[in-house]
């Protein structure tokens, strides 16, 4: 399974533990960026990894700033997109198993390294339940 993985400066250091944690098991993850703590713009990492997503790049997608929440508005804007922001591991089981989200978003402010180790554990190892009350409000989203 193949991952695009983003971040800013605030999520960098969180970025690059969940990179390192779905490479050891197993994952191919392309990273987009960025790549230091250096000020950056958290759209312009997350808008291409996003579209990865989209385009069938790549299977899923995680992105982190500090909040979250950039990136989750700047990835749902992608047609195709279904970006949830978790800081919790139930959280993201139901939105694998309701809402089939694709990309994975967490605030590095928010959540520690460990508990997004294990929402990241979560969202990958829960599948979409394939019920037909889910898939009808899906394909609500996605007109």
């Amino acid at each position: 399974m193949k991952v695009s993985i983003a971040s800013d400066h605030g999520g960098f250091d969180l970025k690059e533990k969940v990179k390192a944690h779905l490479e050891k098991k197993g994952f191919e993850v392309k990273d987009f960026g960025c790549f230091d703590k250096s000020s950056c713009d958290y759209p312009d990492f997350g808008k291409p990894a996003a579209k990865a997503v989209a385009d069938g790049e790549c299977d899923f997608g995680v992105l982190i700033c500090t909040t979250g929440i950039g990136m989750s508005m700047t990835a749902n804007k992608i047609k195709g997109v279904r970006a949830a922001l978790c800081s919790d591991s139930l959280s993201a089981s139901l939105t694998r198993l309701h809402n089939n989200a694709n990309i994975l978003v967490m605030g590095a402010g928010i959540v520690g390294e460990n508990l997004a180790l294990s929402i990241t554990d979560t969202f990958f190892d829960t599948p979409f339940s394939e019920e037909d009350r889910h898939i009808r409000r899906i394909n609500k989203i996605e007109d």
